[in-house]
C-alpha cells in the first residue's frame, strides 16, 4: 500500500497480531457467531492487517461488521446450502452468511472438486462482505493449486464516460504458489482505488490523489484536493485516454461471474439478491508436474525482481512480494493501528464485557 495511505507515525498504536486476532475473534463470537466461524472470520480480517492491506483489516471493516450484525444484515448462524452442483462447479445460497466465513468454505469445496477433476469453481449469492479477496485465493496454495476469487458489490464506480455509479469496485485476486520465492499474489480492485482507501484518507486527513474519484456529475478529479463527501470511484486508468475502459470491463466481467452467474448482487442499487462472490481452484498437477511448475515460477519471479530499476527506484517487485516482506515485519514488530481505531476497540470491548486489546 502506498505510504500516502498509511497511518501517520504520531497516530500509531502498535499491537501484537496474536492479541488483535484474539480480540477480533471474541468480538465476532459476541455477535453470535460459533467460535469456529468467529476464528475463521477473524483470521481473514487480521491476515489483511498482517500483510499491510489495512483497507480490508480491522481498522475499516470490523466496526462495519459489528453494525451489520446489529442491523440484522449478517446472519451469525446461517443455514447455507448448495443449490446447483456438478463434478466441477457449485452454487451456494449463503443465507446472509459473513463473506469471511462462506468464501473459505466455498473455496474448500472448489479445492475438493479440483482434486478430483482438475478445476473447481463455486459461485455464491445472498452473502455479505468478504474482506480481502486474496485471503480466499491463497487458501488454494497449500494444496498445490492456483486460487482465484472475485466479489461483486453495489454501484460505487462510474462507467467510463458515465455520470453516476453503475458498477461495483469488483476486486479480483489470484494466488500462485512457487518453490523458494514468495508466492505471486495479485489482489486488485477494478477501480482506481478501493473505496476503503478513501476512508483511510478521511481518517488521516491526507489529500485525495489525482485520478481516484469523480465529482457528482462524473467528471474525473485529476488534481490533488481535500477528500469530497461523495465517493464516486473511477475505474482503474481514471480516464479513457489512460485506459479506464479496462478497469470498467474488469468490473463488468467480475460482476457477471460473481453476481449474475450466482443470481446475486451485480451493481443495481436494490437488487433481488445480495452480496455475491466467485472462487475457483486450479490443480497444478492436472496441467503439469507440480515441482517443475514451482521451479519455473521461481525462475520467472527471480527474473522479474532482477530487473534493473529505473532512475529514482531501488528495486523491482512483483505482486505478493511486498506483502510477504510486510508480514515478516508485522509478525515480529506488531501491527500499527490508528489511535482512533484502538479507542473504538476499547469502547467496544468494554460494552461487550471483553478484554481490551493489548499494546506493545
Amino acid at each position: 500500500m502506498l505510504e500516502h495511505f498509511h497511518v501517520p507515525e504520531e497516530d500509531r498504536v502498535t499491537v501484537r497480531h496474536e492479541d488483535l486476532l484474539k480480540t477480533t475473534t471474541d468480538i465476532f463470537e459476541a455477535m453470535g457467531m460459533p467460535r469456529e466461524d468467529a476464528e475463521l472470520a477473524a483470521d481473514g480480517l487480521v491476515t489483511a492487517d498482517i500483510r499491510g492491506c489495512e483497507t480490508h483489516g480491522v481498522s475499516n471493516m470490523l466496526r462495519a461488521y459489528v453494525q451489520a450484525f446489529a442491523d440484522g444484515k449478517i446472519n451469525p448462524t446461517p443455514d447455507w446450502k448448495i443449490t446447483h452442483e456438478t463434478k466441477a462447479v457449485a452454487t451456494i445460497e449463503a443465507d446472509k452468511a459473513h463473506g469471511l466465513v462462506i468464501c473459505p468454505r466455498a473455496m474448500d469445496i472448489a479445492i475438493k472438486k479440483a482434486k478430483k477433476v482438475g478445476i473447481g469453481a463455486v459461485t455464491i449469492h445472498n452473502s455479505t462482505h468478504a474482506g480481502m479477496m486474496a485471503y480466499h485465493a491463497m487458501r488454494a496454495m497449500p494444496h498445490d493449486m492456483i486460487g482465484y476469487a472475485i466479489t461483486g458489490g453495489g454501484a460505487v464506480m462510474v462507467p467510463t464516460f458515465g455520470a453516476e455509479p453503475r458498477v461495483g469496485a469488483v476486486p479480483h485476486a489470484w494466488a500462485v504458489p512457487a518453490n523458494k520465492m514468495p508466492p505471486f499474489v495479485l489482489d486488485i480492485s477494478s477501480s482506481s482505488v478501493a473505496a476503503n482507501k478513501i476512508n483511510l484518507l478521511r481518517r488521516t486527513g491526507a489529500d485525495l490523489l489525482p485520478g481516484l474519484l469523480a465529482d457528482e456529475d462524473g467528471t474525473p478529479l485529476m488534481e490533488a484536493q481535500e477528500v469530497p463527501d461523495t465517493t464516486h470511484l473511477l475505474p482503474w486508468g481514471s480516464t479513457r485516454e489512460l485506459g479506464s475502459h479496462k478497469g470498467y470491463g474488469m468490473a463488468v466481467i467480475g460482476q457477471v461471474f460473481s453476481g449474475i452467474l450466482s443470481a446475486g448482487l451485480f451493481g443495481v442499487s436494490n437488487p433481488p439478491g445480495n452480496g455475491a462472490q466467485f472462487v475457483a481452484a486450479f490443480s497444478i498437477d492436472a496441467f503439469r508436474d507440480v515441482a517443475e511448475f514451482k521451479d519455473s515460477m521461481d525462475e520467472f519471479l527471480t527474473y522479474l525482481v532482477d530487473t534493473p530499476p529505473a532512475p529514482g527506484h531501488d528495486r523491482v517487485y512483483y505482486a505478493g512480494l511486498p506483502e510477504h516482506e510486510e508480514t515478516e515485519i508485522r509478525e515480529r514488530d506488531g501491527i500499527p493501528l490508528h489511535r482512533e481505531v484502538v479507542e473504538w476497540f476499547d469502547s467496544t470491548a468494554d460494552e461487550l464485557k471483553l478484554d481490551r486489546i493489548g499494546r506493545i
